[in-house]
């Protein structure tokens, strides 16, 4: 049975432990947002922490073991979990905003269009979170075999109060640092000649474009209704609310088409 509304389908998301099954309900409730079966908005109370299967263990990400830097099965199945870890993560992430904040923060009600483009998110993200999941399979592991650190619901938790903050954080600076990582990941699998694997990156690299240029937009949006000026409010936020370090080097083409000008991000990179 669906859900009557779109925040009663992301609390039941977010409240599903089974990583196959809330990607599952992810595209299955994305899927009936576009053909109109659920279409009221409602208003529903996400859960601080999303539910999560017993397994993996997670760690803190100082504690998380060295991932081999060679091309064996075994590292090429520890990066895999790795990314499916984040993808999880990332489905959660996509539901959280839809049923945390429902006001720009000026106070004007989200528009439709808000929510239309984190269900597209959502659904993405778990169809990644599903190919990885399918490729650990093939290569007789699961998601759960190996721990997972917990630092990318950390970053959730500090922006749980202000929609421009998660936005600022979220996909523009973690999700964006996909797309720095990852064109490295792809090049060693194909040294490794795992085509498989390589495929389900090259998804995931295109859909991440997107996912970063979607945070991005709704940032401008943000900004406008407060009067401020984009560039210089996301450096703030990104200062105040995110306690790591963006670091070099960027994948700049992506980044540019994803809408995040170097200006913003090159002022607060590592040294």
């Amino acid at each position: 049975m669906l859900p009557p509304t779109l925040s009663a389908a992301a609390v039941t998301v977010l409240t599903t432990a089974d990583a196959l099954e809330k990607a599952r309900l992810s595209r299955a409730f994305a899927a009936a947002w576009r053909e109109g079966t659920i279409t009221e908005l409602g208003h529903a109370t996400p859960p601080a922490r999303p539910a999560r299967p017993a397994k993996p263990a997670l760690c803190h990400p100082k504690d998380m073991p060295k991932r081999g830097k060679g091309q064996s099965a075994a590292n090429r199945i520890a990066l895999l979990h790795a990314i499916a870890h984040i993808e999880l993560n990332a489905i959660d992430l996509a539901w959280d905003i839809l049923a945390r904040f429902q006001h720009l923060p000026d106070g004007t009600p989200l528009p439709i269009d808000f929510h239309t483009d984190w269900l597209r998110v959502a659904d993405e993200e778990a169809l990644h979170f599903t190919l990885v999941a399918d490729r650990l399979a093939s290569l007789g592991a699961a998601y759960g075999d190996l721990p997972a650190h917990d630092g990318l619901w950390q970053a959730s938790e500090a922006t749980a109060h202000d929609l421009a903050a998660r936005l600022a954080v979220v996909p523009m600076v973690l999700e964006a640092r996909g797309l720095d990582v990852t064109p490295a990941i792809i090049d060693s699998l194909t040294k490794a000649g795992d085509a498989e694997s390589v495929a389900v990156l090259h998804i995931i690299l295109r859909d991440e474009v997107g996912h970063v240029a979607t945070g991005r937009r709704w940032f401008q949006v943000a900004a406008q209704t407060m009067g401020q000026e984009a560039g210089p409010w996301w450096q703030h936020l990104v200062r105040t609310h995110f306690k790591g370090e963006l670091k070099r080097p960027f994948n700049g083409m992506s980044r540019d088409l994803a809408g995040l000008p170097s200006d913003w991000y090159e002022p607060l990179a590592a040294n």
